[in-house]
């Protein structure tokens, strides 16, 4: 059966349509060496803001995929000097942190890239109880997070949804010292729309779901076994998600799995898909590598891409999709991190632990990892590290509790009204982060970069009542403040 490309369509053989990507995939190859095109492409890119309404794609996926092809020098250098102008446009310098909490690792699936599949004998088996999640959340707290995203693998009868709803309430619920999640982002297999709404219900913030591979063919091959083999019911899932009422959906691709050219011009059809169908693009895109793990080797899959190309890939899809928050975890190095968050990250993790009860217990424990962490900084080494390099550390979750989502988030977003939020919310959240948790010379850098940041407020009445809430952060008198 033949399926013709529609970004609006339902069906995922449609808005990911194989046929248009070849199409894209061939027409990219015959005009990479077509500087001109490039250079007419790339004059469409860039930090055009305006209202929402009047804000369509920047480029498409088959323009976007040419430039990725091109090997132009000069072409490779605008990419990246472009994507660095959005990126300050629309996020400004500031880098937001999370960490991963992995809740169970027990998982029905048999997908060969990751270790927690079914047939694997050598991975201790562990489930969290709602005792061991407050104690992994006040291990967190502890460290200064305030925004989590929760793992789980897909296991009906030891991952229900009521587990994943109930454990969703116990991080809520948890307040030590100064310390409080006040996010709650959701990593958990495709579901159904009920489900979904349980999830809204819960008040989560963004529902994320990897897509691993755009490729049917060799998706059905990397997951032989269990539900996630069904492969449009997990495509999908984003449609349904929107139709539950979770507005901010997080899209991403496994790269290594299939050729990095099908997977970007996938991963950008599937962006242009939701703001077609639904009107509001993902809030978040993850660039994620296949890395070593428990009975995994990285050398079984013969489509991995170079830290140069896989730079510029973070590059492009930020001048693509402009608006998106784009997310890098540990499993890079700090080197390969650093150059990503010139060219277009704004969310990062820190002082992760992608184990079962890896954060509470005194040892951590590998045998239950998900992947190999590469940058094993603390979270206090990686907020030092970022104001080092010029970022603002940010530990805001403000647009998610004030009904900044979906459509609305997009509207200040793509207009650029969102600095006037992020960037107070940013050092107001920094603040509460160097009075709680930060060292003597961590926090005497924070005050620093705080005061230089106030002055670069543009309003004076938000930039008064910011400097008037940190020095009541600062003195104990007041927290918890955000525009």
């Amino acid at each position: 059966m033949s399926f013709a490309y529609d970004p609006k369509s339902s069906c995922a053989d449609e808005f990911i349509n194989h046929q248009e990507i070849l199409d894209t995939l061939e027409y990219a190859q015959a005009h990479k060496d077509d500087v001109e095109l490039c250079r007419e492409i790339l004059k469409k890119c860039g930090p055009h803001l305006s209202p929402a309404s009047e804000h369509g794609a920047m480029i498409t996926h088959r323009e976007a995929s040419v430039l990725l092809a091109c090997d132009d020098p000069w072409v490779n250098s605008e990419i990246r000097r472009l994507a660095r102008e959005v990126k300050l446009a629309y996020y400004g310098n500031r880098i937001v942190l999370f960490a991963p909490l992995y809740l169970s690792n027990y998982c029905v699936n048999g997908c060969l890239y990751c270790p927690y599949h079914a047939k694997n004998r050598t991975i201790p088996r562990r489930k969290l109880t709602q005792d061991e999640i407050r104690a992994e959340v006040i291990a967190l707290q502890d460290m200064g997070h305030k925004r989590l995203a929760i793992e789980a693998g897909e296991d009906p009868k030891h991952n229900p949804i009521d587990y994943i709803l109930e454990s969703i309430e116990t991080i809520y619920s948890v307040k030590h010292e100064n310390g409080s999640i006040r996010r709650v982002n959701v990593n958990i297999a495709a579901t159904t729309v009920d489900e979904y709404r349980m999830l809204k219900d819960a008040g989560i913030g963004t529902y994320i779901l990897f897509q691993e591979t755009y490729n049917k063919e060799n998706y059905l091959e990397l997951h032989p076994t269990g539900p996630k083999h069904d492969y449009n019911w997990h495509t999908e899932a984003m449609d349904r998600a929107m139709e539950a009422g979770i507005d901010d959906v997080g899209l991403g691709v496994l790269f290594g799995l299939d050729g990095y050219a099908y997977e970007f011009a996938g991963l950008i059809m599937h962006a242009e898909h939701l703001e077609a169908a639904f009107g509001v693009g993902p809030h978040t895109i993850s660039v994620p590598r296949v890395k070593p793990a428990d009975d995994i080797d990285p050398d079984d899959f013969d489509n991995s891409l170079s830290d140069e190309t896989f730079e510029k890939i973070i590059a492009l899809i930020r001048i693509t999709v402009p608006y998106t928050g784009m997310i890098i975890s540990t499993r890079e190095s700090k080197e390969v991190r650093e150059a990503a968050l010139r060219y277009g990250i704004s969310q990062i993790s820190g002082g992760s632990r992608t184990s079962v009860g890896g954060y509470a217990e005194a040892e951590r424990p590998h045998d239950t990892e998900q992947f190999d962490v590469s940058d094993q900084r603390t979270l206090e080494e990686v907020v030092g590290w970022l104001m080092d390099n010029g970022h603002i550390p940010s530990f805001c979750t403000a647009c998610y509790r004030a009904g900044r989502t979906g459509d609305r988030f997009m509207e200040f977003c793509k207009s650029g009204q969102i600095s006037n939020y992020c960037h107070p919310n940013a050092l107001m959240t920094l603040a509460e982060y160097l009075a709680d948790y930060a060292s003597g010379p961590t926090k005497e850098k924070g005050l620093r970069l705080i005061e230089r940041e106030l002055g670069n407020i543009s309003s004076d009445a938000i930039r008064t009542a910011c400097k008037e809430n940190v020095g009541q952060i600062l003195s104990g008198t007041g927290r918890d403040f955000r525009f």
